[in-house]
């Protein structure tokens, strides 16, 4: 039995304090962190893939598509920065549809946290999975010969703007997470959408060559509109409109997967 006086010091135990949202969404994001501590071939998907691109491209396509190299480059890294991005959205999905199947998260459900901070947690890893990659490929980029014409300044927007694109596309590829129960076909999927999406923009090649019915999607494609920004704003000629309607896919799926995501994790 507890005596009075152990009784009367538990008593006075102030209650602790219901974590913040932002506070909760941290401790999951250091959990997707720790996933690459665990899981370290992770950073050589991430990675290996867009390198080989900008490598094959450059040297291989380079000088047939722009007459050398270097100024295909030029052209071409902004494009592959914003193709790594979108692809590397695919593994949010995946990785929610491995912990649902593991059961983890009923765990997280019966925890006192707000809802939706698994799920702002792998944002965050996310996040630092495309600056991670990003990084990488810039310094290849550099190496190669790729020049920034807007400086430090135009890159940190650059990489600002990756970080709302991979946030907005985050989404749809937790919702497949959701929605589908084996992170094999969640990534089938998702590079079955993904792939007409990316090779029908003007990441690789100029569209004034392609058919005019091609031409016409390849135009209003978002991710065309991405690339165009980003080029824009690493080579210093972005325009407010440019910027504007990168933003409006990232944006649009944010407010309409965001409480989608919710909807079906609490029917689950």
């Amino acid at each position: 039995m507890i005596d009075t006086t152990s009784l009367q010091r538990l008593q006075r135990v102030a209650r602790p304090r219901t974590p913040s949202a932002l506070s909760n969404a941290l401790v999951f994001g250091w959990r997707a962190v720790l996933k690459f501590k665990h899981v370290p071939e992770q950073l050589f998907d991430l990675v290996m893939t867009p390198i080989m691109f900008t490598l094959l491209f450059t040297y291989v396509f380079g000088g047939a598509l722009a007459g050398s190299p270097g100024e295909y480059l030029q052209f071409f890294l902004p494009g592959i920065l914003v193709q790594t991005v979108v692809f590397n959205a695919v593994y949010s999905g995946m990785g929610l549809s491995t912990d649902l199947g593991k059961g983890l998260f009923d765990r997280f459900r019966s925890l006192p946290i707000w809802s939706l901070s698994p799920f702002a947690g792998l944002m965050v890893g996310d996040i630092l999975r495309h600056l991670i990659a990003a990084s990488i490929i810039l310094a290849i980029g550099l190496i190669l010969g790729y020049r920034p014409e807007a400086g430090i300044l135009g890159v940190l927007a650059a990489f600002a703007m990756l970080i709302a694109i991979g946030f907005g596309m985050g989404w749809v590829f937790i919702v497949l997470g959701l929605l589908i129960r084996t992170p094999t076909t969640v990534m089938t999927l998702g590079f079955t959408f993904l792939f007409p999406l990316v090779f029908a923009s003007n990441i690789m090649v100029d569209p004034g060559t392609m058919p005019d019915w091609l031409r016409a999607f390849v135009e209003v494609n978002p991710v065309s509109l991405m690339t165009t920004a980003l080029r824009g704003l690493m080579a210093g000629g972005a325009t407010l409109s440019q910027v504007g309607l990168a933003l409006i896919a990232p944006v649009a799926l944010t407010a309409i997967l965001a409480p989608t995501t919710l909807w079906l994790y609490l029917r689950r």
